[in-house]
């Protein structure tokens, strides 16, 4: 089974365009070797966001000539999308039939107490500063991004311990998406377990909850 390293640049928030994709095609969890690597900018036929441009700093005039958007697609044989708050990135794609394993969620599972769980935090915490801020003003093109990401991944890989598959290390992706801590309302930042009941009872109602979300509720 194949796990790509995947990382998009978008038009914006509203209605996100897709204008970079990248990924690097990883061997197995054990090694975690890179085969292969993929870059490509695409028109999406929109203008890009001044707030995306000042994050990514791809203006309108560098698309000209490049493929539509539309013309993008994952590679047949993929089963694993990996990435940072991977189901942005997968939602931008058309929501392909992958399995997603998010390396922000488990970067909060293995490395807790943090201060901040971004791409660019978690750089500094695991290496130098110094040598962090070097990689980081690259970063925020997708092709930079994955190379970030695969470090994370290893890193997480290394706290996990041995991992023996894909579907192992999706396993962990998803027990660590359902949240211990209510994320948002009254009671934010209260251990699931505290919430009282009736709020519970209440939100599990409630349309469009989250799936990891519902799990937690329904514990």
């Amino acid at each position: 089974m194949t796990a790509l390293v995947f990382d998009t640049e978008t038009t914006g928030v509203t209605d996100p365009g897709l204008i970079e994709a990248a990924w690097l095609r990883l061997d197995d969890p054990a090694q975690l070797r890179v085969l292969e690597r993929f870059e490509q900018r695409y028109a999406p036929g929109r203008p890009i966001e001044l707030g995306a441009m000042a994050v990514h700093h791809i203006v309108d005039a560098d698309l000209e000539g490049c493929p539509p958007s539309t013309a993008f697609r994952l590679p047949a044989d993929v089963s694993y999308l990996i990435g940072h708050n991977v189901d942005f990135d997968w939602q931008v794609i058309g929501r392909p039939d992958v399995r997603r394993i998010d390396t922000l969620c488990l970067a909060r599972q293995v490395f807790p107490g943090l201060d901040a769980y971004s791409l660019g935090a978690l750089t500094y915490h695991l290496g130098d500063p110094r040598e962090a801020r070097a990689r980081l003003r690259a970063a925020h093109s997708a092709a930079a991004d994955v190379e970030l990401c695969l470090d994370l991944l290893r890193a997480i890989v290394g706290r996990l311990g041995p991992v023996p598959s894909w579907e192992a290390l999706w396993a962990h992706s998803e027990t660590a998406r359902v949240p211990t801590v209510m994320p948002f309302g009254k009671h934010r930042g209260v251990a699931m377990v505290d919430v009282p009941a009736d709020y519970k009872r209440w939100l599990r109602g409630q349309p469009d909850v989250d799936p990891y979300l519902r799990q937690a509720l329904e514990r």
